[in-house]
This record gives structure tokens, C-alpha cells and sequence, in this order.
């Protein structure tokens, strides 16, 4: 199927076409728009971004989210606050998190629970509290 037809001039998008990536980020939206629905006006200034891999060199620190079980931490997402008016960033690794998930569906699961340990640590509370049970 061709990733996009024209129809009338208008290029549309098939939808039978998106990429792995494409889908990813759509998992990720909803993880953000399911926060967003509790704790608008606290990510109202928080940019939310999608990278494939963690940058080299990126190791264990406060902002980072890391599997331990592959031999040595892995980034799997991070926060990085808000630092001289650029806004806080939460971003997470597509690669990694896909390695680790099974289906689908776990990995809608995966990506929702980097989102939801990135936005707590933020907004300093417990996971929890920010998506409760």
C-alpha cells in the first residue's frame, strides 16, 4: 500500500501505511493526553518528545528512567527540567522501550509507565498520585 495517495489534489495519508515510528508516537500521545486530562495546567509549558536512542553517554542520573536487567542501566526515557527559559523536556527512547515489549499492547503499557515515572518526578509525587491504580 502506498504511504500516501492524491486525491483532487490533495495528498491524503493512508492509514494501513504508518511506520513502527509513527505508531510509537501515537502511543505515546495517548499516554500524554490520558496525564494531560488531570494535570493540564501543570504540562502546560512541558514538551513532550520522541528520540529512537538514548544519546551516547547518557548514563544513571535523577532524570533518567533505565531497564537494570540488560547488564547495565538503559535508558528507556528522561526528564530534563526547565533550565534557563527552555522549557522541561520529557523524552522518550522508541528503540529501547520496543526491545523490551512483547505486543502492542505491552508496549503501550511500557510507554505509559515511562510517561507517568517522568511527569511524578517533575512534578515531585509518587507515581501513583499521578496516575492512580
Amino acid at each position: 500500500m502506498p504511504p500516501a495517495v492524491t486525491v483532487h489534489g490533495t495528498e491524503v495519508r493512508m492509514p494501513l501505511s504508518r511506520s513502527r515510528s509513527e505508531r510509537f508516537d501515537d502511543l505515546v500521545r495517548e499516554a500524554i493526553l490520558e496525564l494531560e486530562q488531570r494535570w493540564a495546567a501543570e504540562l502546560e509549558a512541558v514538551e513532550f518528545a520522541v528520540e529512537d536512542v538514548p544519546p551516547p553517554g547518557t548514563g544513571w542520573d535523577e532524570g533518567v528512567v533505565a531497564d537494570e536487567t540488560a547488564g547495565g542501566p538503559v535508558p528507556l526515557g528522561r526528564l530534563l527540567v526547565a533550565d534557563a527559559g527552555a522549557p522541561a523536556r520529557v523524552v522518550v527512547y522508541r528503540r529501547p522501550l520496543e526491545a523490551r515489549a512483547t505486543d502492542r499492547k505491552d508496549l503501550a503499557d511500557l510507554i505509559h509507565e515511562v510517561v507517568v515515572d517522568q511527569v511524578a518526578q517533575l512534578l515531585g509525587l509518587d507515581p501513583d498520585v499521578v496516575d492512580p491504580p
